[in-house]
């Protein structure tokens, strides 16, 4: 595949103390994608000026593309939770990430879509996407619904805002479950894909599975599937191994496996 069409692949820190650590195994094995999850471990307020700064300069160097994943306590429709999420975007921003996740649930479509580009319009300025993340209670009709009102809503307008598929979200959906190719496939083309995070789990639960470690060992096809359909998008976003595995070198031949489908 030509240079300009490979996707970026990197890790997450993942319920991972320290967070160091897993980024310095992104750096050693030259990933070049990472993503910042605060995750309730340690919270955005935890990493220093001068650690961001280390972080961004080394990203910078290696041309390393960050993200930063808000905090789980972070919610898009309620504004309560709002002062947490400002220091996830003070994070992303000290880091240079392009992309600030956060988790989008089930709910009223236009009021979804109103704080998403209230949000939109803090992060442009800053350079940053907003990715609304699929739900395990989010089914591809939804997520259709809600970028339809953003399109209403934008009045033509290009908004910094996408979706963040989550595979392992997708596959636990109850409207797909067990084929997270068949909510990939229900989603409209109104709805851009601007990041990816990819694990595994049976249908069960929420495992976080390291890539090519669950159903995917024995019959990889459904991710073949994934890259495919990803490429047919243009797709240029990050795909995210959102796991912190034992041994981390599962990490490793997930990249590499992934690196050689593609």
């Amino acid at each position: 595949m030509a240079e300009d069409h490979r996707f970026f692949i990197g890790n997450q820190t993942a319920f991972c103390a320290p967070v160091a650590d897993p980024f310095a195994f992104a750096v050693t094995h030259h990933f070049d994608a990472f993503e910042f999850f605060p995750d309730g471990r340690w919270s955005a307020r935890d990493a220093s000026a001068d650690e961001r700064a280390g972080f961004c300069a080394i990203a910078a160097e290696r041309k390393i593309r960050l993200s930063v994943h808000a905090s789980l306590e972070s919610r898009l429709v309620d504004r309560g939770t709002w002062g947490r999420l400002m220091h996830d975007i003070d994070l992303a921003h000290d880091l240079g990430a392009q992309v600030l996740n956060l988790h989008l649930a089930s709910g009223d479509p236009v009021g979804c879509a109103r704080a998403a580009l209230s949000l939109v319009e803090i992060l442009q300025p800053l350079g940053i996407t907003l990715a609304l993340e699929n739900t395990v209670s989010l089914g591809p009709q939804e997520v259709n619904e809600i970028f339809a009102r953003l399109s209403d809503l934008a009045t033509g307008q290009q908004a910094n805002v996408g979706l963040c598929l989550d595979m392992g979200h997708a596959n636990l959906c109850a409207a797909t479950h067990n084929d997270y190719l068949r909510f990939f496939d229900a989603l409209g083309d109104h709805v851009p894909i601007v990041h990816v995070h990819i694990h595994e789990n049976w249908g069960d639960a929420d495992r976080h599975l390291t890539l090519f470690t669950g159903p995917a060992r024995r019959d990889p096809s459904g991710v073949i599937g994934l890259l495919q359909r990803l490429r047919q998008r243009r797709f240029r976003g990050s795909l995210i191994l959102e796991q912190w595995p034992t041994p981390a070198s599962l990490l490793l031949l997930a990249y590499e496996r992934l690196r050689a489908i593609q």
